[in-house]
């Protein structure tokens, strides 16, 4: 099971940015925990200043932007 956790303080874009990673690992059909960190000093930890943010597996994978759907997809695929 993967762990995918939205960094954010729960903005518009944080929850595009976890719509997109559940659309995307539900059409890969693989399975996944979504966590929500709004913690600043958890986000912090991972060296990152501009939310929203993706972190899979405890990898960062973007921040600062809602990447498109395909990207987003890539993402979840290349974490398998």
């Amino acid at each position: 099971m993967h762990k995918i956790e939205i960094l954010g303080i729960g903005c518009a874009k944080c929850n595009k940015l976890e719509e997109l990673a559940r659309k995307a690992s539900d059409e890969l059909g693989i399975e996944y925990e979504v966590q929500k960190v709004k913690d600043l000093d958890q986000i912090m930890d991972y060296g990152v200043m501009i939310t929203p943010a993706l972190v899979i597996d405890g990898q960062v994978k973007v921040a600062g932007k809602v990447p498109s759907y395909e990207e987003v997809k890539k993402m979840v695929e290349n974490s398998k």
